[in-house]
């Protein structure tokens, strides 16, 4: 418990004295995660929506694949674009391994799923009938996917926190494309993984009272606009 309580404690001093690494990692733990969450939106919401409007051979094959998806191990995800972008892998050229482009990649790549599953259900609950009223009253086919998607916003910040939530706490991945690397490719996951194989467990606890403060933070930003819209 006095560890935990030091941990803590740490938390505080290194916030308040503006600590230049921890500032950096936390910085960068949001720009991974964030890019990664806006990509899986931008693919993941027009993808959902394809897949829960429409009706073709194999669809329920592909929502399969989606809800797999879902729980794909991170380390397996982190195995496969490693190989990928390993200099005799097929993008070795691009020398992405070990940045956090790479790291990017590989969150995207655990977020998307999880994006698109969640729109697919948020599109299901909406009453089938409902487009057919919107094509009736003349609304064109972007007209009616737009006002769908307001119909269906508070299950898609749902799917919002929900991506988010699962790559900031990501960690296996991480390692294995970015190699936390101090200064580049650390975040507060890894760095949190390597203070504790140091021995190190205050400052570990301390990362991770940040990441926990930080995950709060956007979430209960997210679950604000939620909220606010509910009553609206």
């Amino acid at each position: 418990m006095e560890l935990i309580w030091r941990g803590f404690v740490k938390a505080i001093r290194l916030i308040a004295s503006g600590d230049s690494d921890v500032l950096q990692i936390t910085w960068l733990s949001l720009q991974v995660s964030g890019g990664a969450t806006l990509l899986s939106l931008l693919v993941g919401i027009p993808a959902g929506m394809a897949l829960a409007l429409t009706r073709f051979r194999g669809r329920g094959l592909c929502v399969a694949l989606v809800n797999t998806g879902m729980g794909l191990p991170p380390v397996v995800v982190g195995l496969v674009v490693s190989i990928f972008l390993w200099r005799s892998g097929p993008l070795g050229l691009l020398q992405l391994l070990y940045t956090p482009t790479a790291m990017v990649i590989a969150q995207f790549i655990l977020a998307a799923p999880i994006v698109m599953g969640l729109t697919i259900a948020a599109m299901q609950q909406l009453n089938p009938k409902l487009r057919l009223q919107l094509l009736a009253l003349g609304a064109s086919r972007w007209q009616m996917l737009w006002l769908l998607m307001r119909e269906a916003r508070l299950p898609l910040l749902a799917a919002v926190m929900a991506g988010f939530g699962g790559v900031i706490s990501e960690v296996g991945a991480s390692m294995m494309v970015g190699g936390n690397i101090r200064g580049q490719t650390r975040v507060l996951t890894t760095a949190t993984v390597l203070e504790t194989s140091k021995g190190n467990f205050d400052l570990a606890i301390a990362l991770s009272v940040i990441l926990l403060v930080l995950t709060f933070t956007v979430n209960y930003l997210l679950t604000w606009i939620q909220q606010r819209g509910r009553a609206t």
